[in-house]
């Protein structure tokens, strides 16, 4: 019965899905199960009685077994991803694990190991190991940083170079907010599909985090990686499809060159992560190689960024407002203002809102930034009616990823009854690119605030995806015309014929115009003479303090 027993265990291990190898302690192979030969081509009278180094790929380094052995004798395991070479010369990453085990009192090595490189190994693999993303089944980080280190090692042998691209891909986080993370994830597997069209055979890309993905690509010339890299960021001008609903995405690239820019992978990761902040910085959509000036501003907008996040919970007395005016341009009436935030910090002074949103918005602390505007406005409006003129409108910008925030109503109730209080009417705005984005239930919210006298407005427009189609199911009764449009007002380009078809658009639409950033007399006029209703600039107040403006609200500009 016994007999019987061992000779089933002995047919299961043979059977065993994964490959298994036993070594003697002093370096030979003294058993190996089918699965073994099925990987690496070798039957077992070729490998049996022979070192293990027949299996040996020539990728690691000394200190890597050292490393190896090491462990195995302090600890008696060693886990880890290892290039081998196949029987026929081809070379491959296996996932392998290494352990002590006696037999008959006899010490032995018990090594078992898969092939990760094959992507077709089955759904066994993709359950059992942490090192594949279940969502994309691509590579996780912890198995691109180690085919990392081998390709390196590959490259430093061969004196070849290669390029590490880190991909994040923009306006995700506003998907994930506004429609939910089951729909977030269908967006992904998307976008991964779209990073894999991009590259070619021999390429490996992974699935980082969240919606950071890398690659490494092998270069025979460093002039291949601008062709890759201008294939990937046009391969997403095109919406991605899911549920029947476009998405517009766009990627930010960066780039960092073996041996160029590092010659560990742990450096190539990091400097093409700096890079691809600076292709952030640079607009999005885009990719940049790396640099190292551009990495010292990378620094310092880390530091802005945790500057920030102290600051909002602990110093609001750094935080204010300054309003600006919106003139009825027919008239040269004050008819609105625009309040805007305002940063003052001890050791970075005055910053744009141009820098500290965007970081609020990355970082998760944008109802943080709405709730202290909300604060600085209570505290400089009056309490009664009858020290101010009525019927003034008040603008604030909302961010887009605040609408699905529960609390982002109760921020805003105190501000909307003081502004009813004093006659005044609340106005929200929302950049045009993200209220594109807007699910169903958002738009409904905006509805609501709608029949409620809240005013919404869609901001920086003409710079986004809007359609005449799309537009007049917008719960939006004003469009603010981007200032890019008004500057360049009467030059050679076809801003002035862009001006006028939005005026023409927004009539037809019932819509108020505002027209921001006018700077010069004949801006004002042009705009006069296309019939737009509201504008504000420098020409007319740049913004000011309230207590500044207050003394002389009712007309500024005639």
């Amino acid at each position: 019965m016994q007999a019987l027993q061992q000779n089933e265990f002995q047919e299961l291990v043979h059977r065993y899905p994964r490959a298994i190898m036993l070594t003697t302690t002093d370096a030979r192979i003294a058993y190996v199960n089918r699965m073994f030969s099925s990987i690496t081509g070798y039957d077992p009278q070729e490998v049996v009685g022979r070192a293990p180094s027949v299996l040996s790929s020539g990728v690691h380094s000394k200190k890597f077994y050292q490393a190896m052995w090491e462990s195995l004798l302090n600890e008696g395991h060693w886990e880890g991803v290892i290039w081998n070479r196949r029987k026929n010369g081809e070379t491959y990453p296996q996932w392998l694990s290494i352990s002590k085990v006696e037999i008959d009192r006899r010490r032995l090595f018990a090594s078992m190991f898969i092939d990760v490189g094959d992507l077709a190994a089955g759904d066994e693999r993709l359950a059992s190991l942490a090192y594949y993303d279940p969502l994309t089944e691509l590579p996780n980080r912890a198995l691109f940083q180690e085919f990392l280190k081998a390709r390196v090692s590959i490259r430093r042998e061969a004196h070849k170079c290669c390029a590490i691209l880190f991909i994040d891909l923009d306006f995700f986080k506003s998907i994930n907010d506004l429609h939910g993370h089951e729909c977030g994830d269908r967006v992904l597997q998307q976008a991964a599909v779209c990073i894999q069209s991009a590259l070619r055979t021999g390429d490996m890309v992974a699935r980082l985090s969240g919606d950071e993905f890398a690659a490494i690509v092998e270069l025979d010339s460093s002039e291949e990686v601008d062709v890759i890299c201008q294939r990937m960021t046009q391969a997403f001008q095109v919406p991605l499809m899911c549920d029947r609903k476009e998405y517009f995405l766009s990627a930010s690239i960066g780039v960092a060159l073996y041996p160029k820019h590092g010659e560990t992978g742990s450096t190539l990761l990091q400097n093409a992560d700096h890079a691809m902040y600076t292709a952030k910085l640079s607009g999005r959509g885009c990719y940049r190689m790396y640099n190292a000036e551009d990495t010292e501003q990378g620094r310092f907008k880390q530091r802005l960024s945790e500057a920030l996040i102290a600051s909002l919970k602990s110093a609001p007395e750094e935080f204010s407002v300054v309003y600006q005016p919106q003139y009825q341009l027919a008239t040269g009436q004050i008819v609105g203002l625009e309040a805007l935030f305002r940063w003052n910090h001890p050791h970075f002074g005055a910053v744009s809102p141009d820098d500290f949103v965007p970081i609020a918005e990355q970082r998760g602390y944008i109802q943080e930034l709405t709730e202290g505007l909300v604060r600085c406005i209570l505290a400089d409006l009056p309490v009664a009616a009858d020290d101010v003129p009525s019927g003034l409108k008040l603008a604030i910008n909302i961010s887009a990823r605040q609408i699905n925030d529960s609390r982002l109503e109760g921020t805003l109730a105190p501000l909307f009854a003081r502004l009813r209080q004093i006659g005044w009417l609340p106005e929200i705005e929302i950049t045009e690119t993200h209220l594109m984005h807007l699910s169903s239930a958002c738009l409904a919210w905006l509805h609501e605030f709608g029949q409620q006298g809240v005013t919404v407005a869609l901001d920086d427009f003409g710079t986004g995806y809007s359609s005449l189609a799309y537009l007049h199911k917008l719960p939006v009764q004003v469009l603010k015309i981007d200032r890019q449009f008004i500057k360049r007002l009467g030059g050679e380009g076809n801003d002035t014929r862009i001006v006028s078809a939005i005026l023409a658009m927004a009539e037809a639409l019932d819509l108020d115009v505002v027209a921001e950033g006018i700077e010069n007399e004949d801006q004002y006029r042009q705009l006069c003479e296309l019939n737009c209703h509201r504008g504000q600039g420098y020409l007319m107040s740049k913004p000011v303090p309230w207590h500044t403006l207050h003394a002389d609200l009712a007309c500024r500009y005639q």
